[in-house]
């Protein structure tokens, strides 16, 4: 039975996965039961992550970050 990774069924979740890998999981489905309850779990969580109530950074924080990065930028000759 094809072990598949949880990057692999997150995209099976979110419908970002290619029409084979679909069909693979789909088929496995039929026959594995780990592999329904590792689907289940994961669906659990994305319902979870869903549900939380996040707040956007502060606008200092995020210029902060940007203004670090534009720091550290290494500048290639041409």
């Amino acid at each position: 039975m094809e072990k598949f990774k949880q990057e692999v069924l997150m995209q099976y979740l979110y419908g970002e996965a290619s029409r084979e890998v679909r069909l693979a999981i789909e088929e496995a489905l039929h026959e594995d039961w780990e592999l329904q309850e590792e689907l289940k779990m994961l669906k659990r969580t994305v319902k979870q992550l869903d549900s939380l109530k996040l707040k956007s950074p502060r606008t200092s924080s995020v210029n902060a970050i940007l203004n670090y990065a534009k720091s550290t930028e290494i500048v290639t000759p041409a």
